[in-house]
C-alpha cells in the first residue's frame, strides 16, 4: 500500500468520511489498526489544511 497523504484529500480521503463528515469506522473501511490511524491522521491534517470540510454541506446550513 502507498503512503497515505493529506494532499489526497480529493480524491482519495473522501470515501472514508461519512454523510455527516465524521471519519468512519474500522469495521466500515476494512482497514486495520495502523493504516486506520493513518487514514484518521491524514484526514485530521487535511481538515486543519483546510483541505476537508469539518461538517458536512447540509449540517452548515441548519
Amino acid at each position: 500500500m502507498r503512503e497515505i497523504d493529506y494532499k489526497d484529500a480529493a480524491r482519495f480521503l473522501k470515501r472514508y468520511i461519512s454523510d455527516r463528515g465524521k471519519i468512519e469506522p474500522r469495521r466500515k473501511t476494512g482497514t486495520c489498526a495502523k493504516h486506520q490511524r493513518a487514514l484518521s491522521r491524514a484526514l485530521k491534517q487535511a481538515r486543519f489544511m483546510a483541505l476537508l470540510p469539518y461538517t458536512a454541506e447540509h449540517m452548515r446550513s441548519m
